[in-house]
């Protein structure tokens, strides 16, 4: 009885560790703070919790730290300006690290990003990528040191 109890909590912890959304994997990484801070303030918590697929190129809490205190905070009550610089950072479609080819990569946002490749390492604009293939179930994050603008 005791090893059919625990081998249902196994299957049960399991069970429970499905793949998250691009919030709820972003949230536990614990990097992004400002990012959903961002995504929350222009009301896009749900689209990027939707079906997707969607490629997110996540600027973390130390790139959104290089703007100044008080241009982030304008920023964050500007939610078209807002909405505007998020929807830059996503790209329709699950694109993953060994997909990504250099040129320009039409935004959500609408305006291309500029993708390239510099001593074997891949540039979004002018944003490393620091890490690639943070798998969501609605999409993937690489994550990028700093905050992309559209043109």
């Amino acid at each position: 009885m005791k090893q059919y109890l625990l081998g249902a909590s196994i299957a049960f912890a399991f069970a429970g560790a499905q793949a998250a959304d691009i919030v709820e994997t972003a949230k536990s990484a614990g990097s992004f703070n400002t990012l959903i801070t961002a995504v929350q303030a222009a009301g896009l918590t749900d689209t990027l919790k939707g079906p997707g697929p969607f490629t997110v190129f996540a600027p973390t809490d130390d790139a959104f730290a290089a703007i100044p205190k008080d241009k982030l905070d304008a920023l964050l009550k500007d939610k078209a300006a807002l909405t505007k610089i998020l929807t830059y950072h996503v790209v329709p479609g699950k694109v993953m690290d060994a997909d990504v080819k250099p040129g320009k990569v039409k935004t959500v946002e609408g305006s291309p990003l500029s993708v390239s490749m510099k001593g074997g390492k891949v540039e979004v604009d002018n944003a490393n990528v620091v890490k690639t293939d943070v798998v969501a179930d609605n999409g993937v994050i690489h994550v990028i040191d700093k905050v992309v603008m559209p043109k």
